[in-house]
C-alpha cells in the first residue's frame, strides 16, 4: 500500500501526540495549516479546553494586506502568543501536527517566541 501525504502526517501525529501533552501549567501550541490558511490553538489537554485560538481569517490579521503566507504566519504567531501572555501564559508545548518544520510551521513558532512565548 502506498503512504499519501495525508497517511503519512496522521501517523507522524499520532507519534507525537503520544509525547506532546497540553497541562495547565504548559499548554500545547497546536497548528493545523492548509493550503490557504493557518490556524493554531492553546490547548489544555487535562481540561480538554481550548484556551486562545487564532488564525490567518481573524479581522486584525486579514485587515495588514500581507502577501506572503510565511509573513501572514509569523504574525498569526504574534497574535496568539500575544493573547497567551494576557492570560497568563508564557510557556508552552509546541506541537507541529505532523507537519515539517520549515515554511509556514517554522515562521508560525518564531512569531510566537518574538511575542513571548517559550518553548
Amino acid at each position: 500500500m502506498k503512504n499519501t501525504k495525508t497517511f503519512r502526517r496522521n501517523r507522524i501525529k499520532q507519534r507525537i501526540k503520544k509525547v506532546v501533552s497540553g497541562t495547565p501549567e504548559y499548554p500545547r501550541l497546536s497548528v493545523f495549516r492548509s493550503n490557504k490558511e493557518i490556524y493554531c490553538q492553546v490547548i489544555d489537554d487535562v481540561n480538554g479546553k481550548t484556551l486562545v485560538q487564532t488564525s490567518s481569517r481573524d479581522k486584525a490579521i486579514s485587515d495588514l494586506k500581507l502577501k506572503s503566507n510565511i509573513e501572514i504566519s509569523f504574525n498569526v504567531g504574534k497574535s496568539v502568543a500575544e493573547q497567551a501572555v494576557k492570560k497568563g501564559i508564557d510557556k508552552i508545548k509546541f506541537d507541529r501536527g505532523g507537519y515539517l518544520y520549515h515554511g509556514r510551521v517554522k515562521s508560525l513558532a518564531e512569531g510566537a517566541r518574538e511575542g513571548g512565548l517559550k518553548f
